[in-house]
């Protein structure tokens, strides 16, 4: 793959994501960089805060290649710990608050951490399993530790602000304390982007842990310098602000946080716990140009009842990822603000893969077009073999910056399963059965795991769940196959409804399923629940509800 010349020159001139936000910090000195419970850190004062924890982490003995585990809720902290142990050559290793210590003690002892940076809450949690892990210490903070004096006193006098008990002893230092003696200057380090670790993400597993995921700066800043390209000139440079709800460990929230935000100087806005209400409130109060989420989130602003009371006007572009969007929701929106939501799709291993070009609309199922930093191929999953365009099948990514020794942290098994070298190129094996167009647009049909096979047909799960979320008393729905001996699987559907809902039943969803779906695509079961299996990023868990169907069946 021959990448253009701007796009190389640019990939090559920053060589980490840190770059590109010390190129805004100077640009844009006092613009908003992020905003968070309604404080405002400029590119010049987060700067700062990077640089003194950058020298804090230092001195405590953090050297290159490193790992320090960030066990916090969205908060100007993280942003700062992300970007200085990459200042210093340390590799972060970002994980869900909500991990409990039986997973947090496996996260600490498979990325070898060397320090855990979580908030007070948490802090009962890391100590509870402290003698058990390598840790050499842990760094405290609040979540409120870097907000005015003020805001603080009347968080506790209003009970806003959760403080959790936290124990002092020779192995754990506090934030603030640190950023205080810290030297505002930290040290000049060396580093290979094309073999040093930027971060280590952790995605779901087969074996009940998560994997890890190692990215180096190159392999991770050209997924991120792919989408900026796409959208050069539709996002305005120091111009825009961002609205991110969704966890910042998340794949898709740094690609977008960076792409769209810090790298062009433009300014974001993240919360600790964010509801419908207070992503309707930052658009509104801080004239939120962006919005990035997931599916879930944009059917819960649509049908929300306070919805008339905020203004937002402002709004001009949104993302989706995560899955695709269901036709009825991106029809509702775009009736209803007057824009499209755009797809973003990618993974945990590949960064990002494609997007929806600004000058296109989203078109059903499809995830938009392939970034100029990815290559794609379509092949047969049981073969190997390319399969010719068009034809469906499943998708394999690369690129010129994909990590050589790359695969799963300590995981030959699923590195084997998932990595892959075809005619000496590596290849990382998405799992996701799609079409790919001849000019690189890509229309995704399902998750491998998640095609039925139904009387010797392929349903695909995705494609049902859409229909029967299409009914207006339907609020969410999950479809599997269960095991059945002369049909092989047969289609069973689990659905939540509205709770105004009256008098809807099986028969009724059947019957608006068999005017939108094949014969053999419509559900032979369907089963009512008030909840269904979400991970901690909000993805539907098919696989809980598939195993647990299996069980019954005896297998």
């Amino acid at each position: 793959m021959e990448l253009a010349a701007p796009l190389k020159e640019r990939l090559e001139k920053e060589q980490t994501i840190l770059a590109a936000f010390e190129e805004s910090s100077a640009r844009y000195p006092d613009r908003s960089a992020l905003i968070f419970l309604g404080t405002r850190f400029s590119y010049r004062v987060l700067r700062d805060l990077i640089h003194r924890f950058a020298a804090a982490c230092h001195e405590l003995g953090v050297k290159p290649a490193d790992r320090v585990l960030i066990y916090l809720p969205n908060s100007p902290q993280w942003v700062v710990a992300y970007l200085a142990l990459q200042q210093i050559g340390a590799v972060p290793v970002p994980v869900s608050p909500i991990y409990t210590p039986y997973e947090l003690l496996y996260l600490i002892n498979h990325s070898r951490a060397k320090l855990v940076l979580c908030a007070d809450t948490n802090f009962g949690y890391v100590k509870e399993v402290l003698l058990k892990t390598q840790l050499e210490g842990i760094i405290v903070t609040r979540l409120a530790d870097l907000l005015p004096r003020w805001k603080r006193v009347f968080g506790k006098i209003f009970d806003k602000l959760i403080e959790g008990a936290v124990s002092r002893d020779g192995r754990v230092y506090f934030f603030t304390e640190l950023l205080r003696k810290s030297s505002p200057k930290s040290p000049a380090i060396q580093l290979d982007p094309a073999t040093s670790l930027a971060h280590i993400l952790y995605t779901g597993g087969t074996t009940g842990f998560p994997k890890g995921v190692p990215h180096t700066h190159l392999e991770l800043l050209s997924g991120i310098v792919g989408i900026r390209e796409v959208y050069r000139h539709f996002v305005r440079e120091g111009g825009e602000t961002l609205i991110m709800p969704l966890p910042l460990f998340h794949m898709f929230s740094q690609d977008m946080v960076l792409a769209l935000g810090f790298h062009l100087g433009n300014t974001v806005v993240v919360n600790p716990k964010p509801s419908t209400d207070a992503v309707l409130a930052a658009i509104q109060d801080y004239e939120g140009t962006l919005l990035a989420g997931v599916p879930s989130l944009y059917r819960q602003i649509l049908e929300s009842d306070r919805l008339e009371f905020y203004r937002l006007r402002s709004l001009r572009c949104c993302w989706s990822a995560g899955d695709t969007l269901p036709a009825e929701v991106a029809a509702r929106w775009k009736e209803r603000f007057g824009i499209s939501v755009y797809q973003v799709y990618g993974s945990t291993e590949t960064v990002c893969i494609s997007v929806t070009p600004p000058a296109r609309e989203p078109s059903p199922q499809g995830v938009g077009r392939l970034i100029p930093t990815r290559i794609a191929k379509v092949i047969d999953p049981e073969t190997l073999g390319p399969l010719p365009v068009g034809e469906a099948g499943e998708l394999l990514v690369s690129s010129d910056y994909s990590y050589a020794a790359g695969g799963y942290l300590d995981n030959p098994t699923e590195t084997k399963e998932t990595y892959i070298r075809l005619e000496g190129q590596p290849w990382c094996r998405t799992g996701d059965y799609v079409k790919l167009s001849a000019d690189g647009e890509i229309q995704f049909i399902d998750r491998r795991p998640d095609l039925i096979k139904h009387k010797g047909y392929r349903v695909s799960a995705s494609r049902v769940e859409s229909a029967l979320q299409d009914h207006p008393a339907v609020v969410s729905a999950c479809v599997v196959g269960t095991p059945d001996p002369t049909a092989g699987e047969r289609v069973k559907a689990f659905v939540i409804l509205k709770e105004d809902a009256r008098g809807v039943t099986a028969y009724d969803l059947s019957r608006h399923c068999r005017a939108r779906l094949l014969p053999y695509e419509v559900p032979d079961y369907i089963e009512f629940r008030d909840m269904l299996p979400k991970s901690k990023v909000g993805k539907l868990l098919r696989r809980e509800i598939r195993d647990e169907e299996r069980r019954k069946a005896g297998r």
